[in-house]
């Protein structure tokens, strides 16, 4: 756990470090005034998983990081490597100057991007038809160009997702904890919670990976549908490692080819890897450094896709290996006998009888 006088800071004020740095203004946590302040403060929770620490987003501005924005707008938008560009919250042009900003750089034909995200201007929704679904875009990117009159005009757009993790359990508790540490001990408040961890995970428990996949799968395989369409850049979905991690059973543990460019793509066999695609997968860790707050996030691998693929690997390939010889739909039929044998007794497992045990003992000497 780190620990600096802004970390203190934003604890005691309650204030949220992502918002604030991308406003500039001081903004306090998003969730102060739902569950009655019960998952206040509460941007992720880590677990561990074979010894190893997995962090999960429980809030989705967390991942509000300003290089990981940058990067994914340069990757949507094309932009070159040494074309600068702005990537203004739609909430800041409420303010004359950040208009006039704005405007100064498209009328210089300068790339001008803003964005919109549940705090900044609300989520763009996709509205429902007599055969779709309505859908909300976590956050949008839209470019705005320079008319040929001179006025500001819409450009493509590109959709960036954001994945989080439902959790069994209360965050109640352990916010509490945290609040009355704060309390008690203010200038101990680092040593008090590393010689108390288990007062961070009280009552909470872990993640429902299951559902973590089932309630996106369909979500994102839709988004990277629109996200291919003509009028928009396309569309990223960003996870925790954690996440990616919880997703390999799902999609038949598939194989990453690396692109020349370092990038990776999760691709069908004897697919061409040397196109650019219009869907991404990015893959991030959390540093878990004890100096530096907030975290920083590390992209961890980029991956290119697109839908079709993710409904090969999800509806062919992970199918295809629960149905493999001994797989897990074989063992259905075992288990499935074995429940019949607790209430039949034509199911139960014949005994052995003595003269085999004997037998066997005889073996072994």
């Amino acid at each position: 756990m780190a620990q600096t006088s802004e970390s203190l800071s934003d604890q005691e004020n309650q204030r949220c470090p992502f918002l604030t740095q991308a406003t500039g203004t001081n903004y306090q946590c998003v969730k102060v005034d739902r569950n009655g302040g019960k998952s206040r403060g509460v941007c992720t929770i880590s677990s561990t998983t074979g010894g190893a620490r997995k962090d999960w987003l429980a809030c989705p501005f967390r991942a509000l990081d300003t290089s990981m924005l940058r990067d994914a707008a340069n990757r949507l938008f094309s932009y070159d490597a040494d074309q600068g560009f702005t990537l203004t919250p739609a909430t800041l042009l409420g303010k004359d100057e950040e208009v006039q900003k704005l405007r100064d750089r498209v009328a210089a034909d300068e790339p001008s991007l803003v964005y919109f995200q549940n705090a900044f201007g609300g989520e763009i929704k996709l509205s429902a038809t007599d055969r779709s679904p309505a859908f909300s875009f976590d956050s949008t990117m839209v470019e705005i160009l320079r008319g040929p009159d001179g006025d500001l005009t819409v450009g493509k757009y590109g959709i960036f997702e954001i994945q989080t993790a439902d959790f069994h359990g209360t965050y109640e508790t352990a916010v509490n904890n945290i609040s009355q540490n704060l309390r008690m001990f203010p200038d101990e408040f680092k040593e008090q919670i590393d010689a108390h961890q288990y007062l961070l995970s009280e009552d909470v428990e872990g993640p429902n990976t299951a559902n973590i996949f089932k309630r996106t799968f369909y979500q994102m395989m839709f988004k990277f549908q629109v996200g291919a369409h003509d009028t928009s850049a396309g569309c990223i979905f960003a996870v925790p490692r954690a996440v990616w991690d919880s997703w390999q059973k799902h999609l038949g543990a598939p194989e990453l080819v690396e692109a020349s460019d370092g990038t990776w793509r999760l691709s069908k066999p004897d697919a061409d890897v040397s196109t650019t695609p219009r869907s991404w997968i990015y893959v991030f860790d959390i540093d878990a450094s004890s100096t530096h707050t907030p975290n920083k996030l590390d992209l961890w691998r980029v991956i290119g896709t697109d839908a079709p693929t993710l409904s090969y690997f999800a509806l062919e390939v992970a199918p295809e290996a629960a149905l493999e010889a001994g797989g897990s739909v074989d063992r259905l039929r075992e288990k499935i006998t074995q429940r019949l044998g607790d209430y039949l007794p034509d199911f139960k497992p014949s005994p052995r009888s003595r003269a085999r045990k004997k037998t066997s003992a005889s073996r072994n000497k």
